[in-house]
Parts: C-alpha cells; structure tokens; sequence
C-alpha cells in the first residue's frame, strides 16, 4: 500500500499505478503531478463523494477504482481520454446523470448501490464488454443500451426487473448473463427437493477454498453408521459482483445430480449463522482448467502458458461441459459464467462446471428459455475455441492425422455456428451434444 505522505513528498513521481486508502476525505492535489504516467487510480475505502473538475487531466488514466466510498452521483468522466475500466462498487449511489461516462469505456462496476435507472447515454458506450449491476434498484434498461453492441457479459440480479426487454437477447455478444433475484425470475425450482443435514452431523477439517459467496472446506458428514468425506459451502448474506448467494445455492440444489456437475448432497440445516450445502468432495486430481479475465482480455478467460491439450483430451472437455450444461436447460436453468476458470478437470479431460453464482432460475416454461441457451452457447463456442488453440500441434513440422484434421474441421464449424452474430440462427444444446459425441 502505498502512503499520502509517499505521494505528497514526491516519492511515487513516475508511477502508472497508484493505490491510497488512508481516510480521504478530499482528493489529492499531488495526484495530479502524476499525470504523465499514471494508468491505474485505486481509492477504494475512503470516504470520498467527489472529484475535482480537472479529474479528466489525467490523461493516460485507465483503470479508476473508487468502491466503498461515498458517492451519491456518479461523477463526470466524460473528458476521461482514455478511461476504461471504472468502479464504484457499495457507494450508496443514487444516480448517474446523462452524459458522464467516459466514451472508451470496457469495463463498469457499479454493484451493490440504489442506483434506480441507467441514462440513455450508457448506449454511446459502443466499447462497452462488461457491466456489472447486480444488487441495485432497477426496474429497466435504458433503449439507448441496445447500441452496447460489444456487450458479453450483464450482471443484473438482486435489482427489480419484472422482465428482460426483446433486444438484450439479439446483442450479438451477450454470453454471460446474471438475472436471479429479481421479482421476474423464481426463487427456487418447485420440484427441487434436497435432504436436509443437521450441521451437527458435519465437521470441518480443512479450508478449501473462499469466494465471494461464501467458504468451502472439506468435512465429514456422519450418514447414519458411516463417516462420508464431503465439501461444505457456507454462504455468506452479502450480494456479490454476480448476485445473492441464497440465488446461488437455490440454483444448485435445482439442477441437481449429473456426472459433470459438482453433485449437492444436501442442504444444512441447523447453523447458526449461514446456509449452507454438503456437496461430493472433488478428487484432489481435479485441477482448473483456466484463470479469470485480466483487465486487457476483460470477457474471456486466460491460460497458463504451459497448459497443453491432446486432442482427446479437448473433446472430452467439451463432451463434458456440453452434457452439463444440457442438463442444466432441460432444468430450467441459465449458468450464467460458463468459463474454463469454473471448471475442473482431470487428466484425461473428465470435467466439472462449477460455480452457479450467476446462475438464473428462469424456468423451462417461458418464451424466451430458447433465447437464455443461446446465450449459453455463445459462451459454449468461446469454449471451443479456447480448447482448440490448447490443442498440442506437431512441433516436428508434420501435419495432423487425417482423422484429427477432420475432427478439428468439424469443431470449427461448430464454432462458427456456436458463436454467429443473430443469436436464433445459433444451435441449442441437444444439437452441440450430438456433435460433440459423434465425433
């Protein structure tokens, strides 16, 4: 962490980078003698509500953080040259006027506020790729937000939707979608029963892993005589970047046992605190396939740069994530982040979708439950195109077999139809499924 006294003194003069949580109150003038060079503003957690009308001097700033402060209004960003990425996550913030936001805008968070409507200008952000929404006030999208046409991934739960308006399912990019929590969308699937765990059956042995969300652990679940080896996920109240927790486990529970899903075994019953679920334990030789985002790729996974695939391995990646997310459509059921870093795999490709933190319950009976797998499958073609490119080449100089040449052909054009601009000329599941297991 870097110090006011730091900045005052001169000692950060070059930086591109600078991080301050010290109390403020008002925002530094010595700020502005980086200009040259500063990319990337972090004053997140002070109690800032403003900034100085010359903010936009900062003409190389790319990145600006400002959450968990004390911004009612959004401020003006329009003269931002080059702005970017910008947040103002858990400000209590209101209102955005007309015609604030920086026009090279990629990336926007503004979860968890009482924003009540977006302004129309939102829709002059035609470099908009990621918006992050979730826990707000709104009942509607701005008309204007349709010309977003770059957008792929919307976080909308925990707002006040009652509906979806027809063009955010024609954006041509849209592949992540979150929209549980809201009074259109159902709390819980009605024939989605899971047993209940008494937490007195359970105990923890060791962190696994923590989230957003929530904490996961491995444990032991006394069932009856025997000791079970389990996880055990409990969620926390707050909403994330993605929704409500309680949307996440509800979602969980709803899609229910299948060989690539992380399988609920029940719910818990009886914590003092938290809900929770006991789900099947993971075998430790299950790994990520992929890491999240970073700020240049923003809506699409990266990879380690080792990470190398056969080819059978990649088709049983994709066999494995197509068959669960089949599965979690004929439920009802939007995943909502189907990327490589929420899945797990082995070493012969067996896989794992994880993570329904943005899922939605949407229900199977809806108009528009064909135009949520569509979104899926945008979101399945990016997939396909990732594991291609991981797929090991010859580094001799000779050429594929004539059988894998064929079936990477094949897997091309399914990507191509996975990923085509109108959202209705894309193949659903069942389709991707028969593909993929024919090959």
């Amino acid at each position: 962490m870097q110090s006011l006294q730091g900045l005052k003194s001169g000692e950060y003069r070059g930086a591109k980078k600078l991080k301050l949580c010290c109390g403020l109150s008002g925002f530094p003038k010595e700020i502005f003698d980086l200009s040259d060079s500063l990319e990337i503003l972090d004053l997140s957690g002070n109690p800032l509500s403003e900034l100085p009308e010359d903010f936009s001097s900062l003409r190389n700033l790319k990145v600006a953080f400002f959450s968990d402060c004390k911004f009612k209004i959004f401020p003006n960003l329009s003269q931002c040259p080059v702005l970017e990425m910008v947040a103002f996550r858990g400000n209590e913030m209101a209102r955005i006027p007309e015609d604030v936001l920086p026009p090279k805008l990629r990336w926007l968070i503004l979860t968890n506020n009482a924003i009540k409507e977006l302004p129309e200008s939102i829709g002059n952000c035609d470099r908009l790729q990621k918006c992050m929404l979730a826990g707000n006030q709104l009942t509607e999208l701005p008309g204007g937000m349709a010309n977003c046409r770059k957008l792929g991934l919307l976080r909308l739960s925990a707002n006040r939707f009652t509906t979806l308006p027809d063009w955010l399912f024609n954006l041509p990019e849209l592949s992540f979608l979150s929209f549980a929590g809201n009074p259109g969308t159902p709390s819980s699937a009605d024939n989605a029963i899971l047993k209940e765990i008494t937490w007195a059956d359970v105990s923890i042995q060791e962190l696994l892993g923590q989230g957003a969300s929530g904490i996961i652990s491995k444990g032991s679940w006394k069932a009856g005589e025997a000791n079970k080896e389990v996880a055990v996920k409990l969620f926390n109240g707050d909403v994330t970047s993605d929704g409500r927790p309680i949307d996440e486990m509800n979602a969980c529970i709803a899609a229910g046992q299948h060989p690539n899903l992380i399988n609920p075994l029940g719910k818990i019953h009886g914590h003092p605190e938290k809900a929770g679920l006991v789900l099947q334990l993971v075998p430790q030789n299950y790994k990520n396939l992929g890491l999240p985002p970073s700020f240049e790729s923003c809506t699409r996974d990266e990879f380690h740069p080792e990470t190398v695939l056969s080819f059978e391995k990649c088709k049983t990646i994709l066999r494995s994530i197509a068959a669960a997310a089949a599965h979690i459509h004929t439920k009802g059921i939007l995943h909502g982040d189907l990327y490589a870093h929420n899945i797990l795999t082995d070493h012969t490709g067996n896989s794992l979708l994880g993570d329904f933190g943005a899922a939605t319950l949407h229900g199977q009976e809806q108009e528009n439950a064909q135009a949520f797998e569509r979104l899926e499958v945008l979101a399945f073609g990016h997939l396909i195109e990732d594991m291609i490119r991981l797929v090991n080449r010859p580094v001799d100089g000779s050429i594929l077999g004539e059988k894998e040449a064929f079936e990477i052909d094949i897997l091309n054009e399914l990507h191509g139809r996975c990923t085509r601009p109108v959202p209705s000329e894309r193949p659903l599941l069942k389709e991707i499924n028969d593909v993929l297991m024919n090959l």
